[in-house]
């Protein structure tokens, strides 16, 4: 009893010290946002909406906004696709190097972003003879599939096998075995993996460098702006709005997982 007193402590305490360290550098940039002064100081001595009101406003950060917006829905769309057909593949038909295809799909993961991203610009350059919207939209595709992978095949795992057998007993064709059984179960994967694949999209750096050329995504202007004194506080309000936006996906994806976590 006493050392599961113990445990509890330690694994309460590591907890709070993690949550601590994640957050508060958050909550800080929160607090900027609204800040009156110019200067990052502390304590803050008031709150104002003008900084909220100056990023709506700067042509700059609305152009990158929509870039990574549309970035992120196309990339999004790209994976939902691939991924879920290598999700299909992997899962349904035994063939040779069935195990290693699917370890080459999540492999890319495991990659520091910037060596992904001097790969994807070294082939860009030597294949496009550039960097455009297509080399952005491809680079970001590259970890969106993973993420729409992971989730498709982890649910059809689950899924007893009996009932793709069953709708074939019954009569129906591949096609209909998929429309009516297998997108049924998958549906909330796919919802999942868009979701969090769209929010690594829109806050994606590393790769972003490497392969956007002369595009600039919202991270981006965030980094080309931080050193500039007079955009800090716009920043600041920009990097509130990017919180948001980031969280808003993360949180639906997580609701709509828990919500089918009870499913086979």
């Amino acid at each position: 009893m006493q050392l599961s007193r113990r445990l509890r402590v330690v694994l309460v305490g590591s907890t709070g010290c993690l949550l601590v360290v994640i957050y508060v550098p958050i909550l800080l940039i929160v607090l900027y946002a609204f800040n009156p002064s110019k200067s990052q100081k502390w304590p803050v001595t008031g709150l104002t909406l003008q900084w909220i009101q100056a990023a709506i406003g700067n042509p700059g950060a609305r152009s990158a906004l929509v870039l990574s917006v549309q970035v992120g829905l196309i990339a999004t769309g790209i994976a939902l696709v691939l991924g879920s057909l290598l999700a299909a593949a992997v899962h349904r038909y035994h063939f040779f190097g069935r195990n290693v295809v699917s370890f080459l799909v999540i492999l890319p993961v495991a990659f520091p972003g910037i060596v992904t991203g001097i790969a994807l610009n070294t082939t860009f350059r030597t294949l496009f003879g550039g960097l455009s919207l297509f080399t952005l939209i491809v680079g970001h595709a590259t970890f969106c599939v993973v993420t729409v992978y992971n989730n498709v095949i982890a649910r059809m795992r689950r899924t007893p096998g009996s009932l793709v057998e069953a709708s074939a007993d019954l009569g129906a064709d591949p096609l209909q075995t998929f429309r009516f059984v297998t997108l049924p179960v998958i549906r909330s994967a796919l919802i999942a993996g868009a979701l969090l694949a769209f929010a690594l999209s829109f806050d994606e750096i590393i790769v972003t460098t490497f392969t956007a050329g002369f595009n600039e995504t919202l991270p981006i202007w965030i980094v080309a702006n931080l050193s500039r004194p007079n955009q800090l506080p716009i920043v600041n309000a920009v990097a509130l709005g990017v919180i948001i936006a980031s969280a808003i996906p993360v949180y639906l994806a997580q609701r709509v997982a828990s919500d089918a976590a009870g499913y086979g």
